[in-house]
């Protein structure tokens, strides 16, 4: 798989739109947690991971690229690359794109960190599930970096 992994679909829901008239920044981010969370599924360390044996995942830090406005139902495509990874970290790049104009809406850069939620503090990610995340990491490592990923933000002057 050397191109990034299609993990979620949806549409823009009436309750997501501002007096603008398009989605809402805070929507954008719901729409994101949402596709991190199918990604944290296919990773095994979703909302059945914290169930079974209570360890979970918090974000750190999260960075958010506005491209081109969406509206009230349109549909919406994720995919997710993998960027890096540690023991105890995952580095990801979530990109938003409009399904049926197949323009580039939105971008979801983040870092999330595996956690033991007994403790609350941060734990290593058992090696079972490292494995197939390195697997991810080989393949994603294939794919160019994102335009979006490791911007930094401040106002650019002439």
């Amino acid at each position: 798989m050397t191109t990034p992994l299609p993990i979620h679909e949806t549409s823009v829901q009436p309750e997501w739109i501002d007096y603008n008239g398009h989605m809402n920044v805070a929507y954008y981010v719901l729409a994101f947690d949402q596709a991190t969370d199918k990604f944290l599924d296919h990773c095994g360390i979703g909302e059945g991971y914290i169930k079974s044996v209570n360890h979970s995942t918090f974000a750190l830090e999260a960075h958010v690229n506005y491209i081109r406005e969406v509206h009230e139902g349109d549909p919406l495509i994720f995919d997710v690359q993998l960027l890096d990874y540690d023991q105890k970290r995952l580095h990801y790049f979530i990109r938003m794109f409009h399904r049926d104009e197949k323009f580039l809406s939105a971008t979801f850069e983040t870092i999330s960190m595996h956690m033991d939620m007994s403790a609350r503090r941060s734990a290593v990610i058992p090696q079972h599930l490292l494995d197939p995340i390195a697997e991810l990491m080989t393949t994603h490592a294939e794919i160019p970096r994102p335009e979006q990923a490791g911007r930094q933000m401040g106002i650019r002057r002439k």
